[in-house]
């Protein structure tokens, strides 16, 4: 366990202990107390009770009668004392208890054992219960609870104790095993292990350290992304700059060997020159959008009159081969995104296939709504070697023959991921390669489009 387990287990013990003892502390005070007062209140409910029937008695009977009822009641105390504070039966009378009736008479209150009697001849009695009047001036105040150990219940603090343990402990594990889970992986991270996951640990939570591991393991795939694409790029520099120095060593070989022939090679070069110039633009193109987000704008524009223009440009360039180039598609689509980025993603794939196309051959891009899917579907055919194997697009892909270069379909995938759209290639059956790019249209009317 770490520090800060046992940080999180001692706060919330600790919290949890003191809160229950306070409760306990005032339950156990008004417990008592009230415990305390109801023997107080049966014997002054009692002791009124008694003196309401003296005083009735007196009052309507006179002092024999009250006398017979003094007789029958003689352990309640009953004492009645005349204006002279004489008790008229003869009985003692404690002068302590005498002073407390006649304060609580002079006070005027009718409660306490204590009742006040004038009879028609206009002799005044005071009638107290002893018993009653001493045990009020006793008891003026409830008894507090005892002290030492007996000031809590022992048996609901100890199971309050184990109970407190478990629940501090729990929470605590629930709060420090994300944290722990994080700390591991930045480790992990940091010592070169960038295929990371630390939210499957909480997958369930709904919490704020649950969203911290989600977008920690978003942080760390964007990381691992970048990381592979740097990885890939330097391989892809590599490659694709082996080619044409290649070719320029052997022309500048050749031209030492055959002086005749300089004129020619050093078209050859300059050819190789070009390319290599070409080739570090799209590297460098490539670059700043694996490192870099594209930033997609809220632009909606005409995936057709993109396409038209770019199927256009091939056109021109297609000419001097005797290609022909087919487009067919729905009008009335449109996209949201950047449309200079797009232009170059499409344009890729379409210039790709004229310069792989043979000589007189067709090349088809069509644009169709796929209605299951809500998506935009855009396929450019041509009738080339195709590529071999299962080479398809992942981003990286290398040269599609040894006259060319493959970056182009690898920075049209990336733009096309940017637009949450995808790409991928496949052979023909019947020869050439097929580029199949899904786009998402925007909500709208004309997302529908028409066939």
């Amino acid at each position: 366990m770490g520090r800060l387990f046992w940080k999180f287990f001692i706060a919330i013990w600790l919290a949890q202990l003191l809160g229950t003892m306070s409760v306990m502390f005032i339950v156990e005070t008004v417990y008592r107390m009230e415990e305390a007062g109801r023997p107080r209140a049966a014997a002054d409910q009692s002791a009124n009770l008694l003196i309401d029937s003296a005083a009735a008695t007196l009052r309507y009977g006179g002092t024999k009668a009250l006398q017979i009822m003094v007789e029958d009641t003689a352990r309640q105390s009953l004492m009645v004392v005349d204006e002279n504070y004489r008790e008229i039966f003869g009985r003692p009378v404690d002068p302590a208890a005498l002073r407390s009736a006649l304060d609580k008479n002079q006070q005027g209150e009718d409660t306490e054992s204590v009742r006040q009697v004038v009879l028609p001849d206009g002799h005044r009695y005071l009638l107290f219960i002893q018993d009653a009047v001493q045990s009020s001036r006793q008891n003026d105040r409830a008894p507090l609870p005892p002290h030492g150990a007996r000031l809590l219940p022992t048996e609901p603090l100890l199971a309050h104790l184990i109970a407190s343990l478990v629940v501090a402990a729990l929470l605590a594990h629930y709060l420090s095993r994300p944290i722990r889970s994080l700390s591991s992986a930045i480790r992990d991270m940091a010592s070169g292990k960038l295929q990371v996951a630390v939210a499957a640990a909480v997958e369930r939570r709904k919490d704020e350290l649950a969203d911290l591991l989600r977008d920690f393991d978003d942080m760390a795939r964007r990381i691992a992304t970048l990381v592979d694409g740097q990885r890939q790029l330097f391989h892809d520099v590599s490659h694709e700059l082996r080619t044409p120095l290649a070719r320029m060593q052997v022309a500048i070989g050749l031209a030492r060997k055959q002086p005749e022939k300089i004129e020619k090679l050093l078209e050859r070069i300059d050819g190789e020159i070009v390319r290599i110039d070409r080739l570090i633009g799209e590297l460098l193109a490539l670059s700043r959008l694996a490192v870099t987000e594209v930033g997609m704008t809220d632009e909606e524009f005409n995936i057709h009159a993109l396409l038209a223009e770019i199927v256009d440009n091939a056109r021109f360039e297609g000419k001097a081969k005797g290609q022909k180039i087919q487009y067919s598609g729905d009008r009335e689509v449109s996209i949201n995104g950047s449309p200079e980025l797009m232009r170059r993603a499409i344009e890729n794939v379409v210039r790709n296939a004229v310069e792989h196309t043979p000589d007189d051959c067709v090349i088809s891009v069509e644009s169709r709504m796929d209605a299951a899917r809500a998506r935009l579907r855009i396929v450019v055919s041509d009738t080339g070697p195709g590529v071999s194997g299962t080479e398809m697009v992942s981003g990286t892909k290398s040269g599609r023959s040894a006259d060319g270069h493959g970056l182009g379909l690898s920075i049209s995938k990336r733009i096309i991921d940017a637009h949450r759209g995808e790409i991928r290639i496949q052979n023909q059956a019947k020869g050439g390669l097929s580029v199949v790019i899904m786009l998402p249209v925007s909500p709208g009317p004309d997302a529908g489009g028409h066939p």
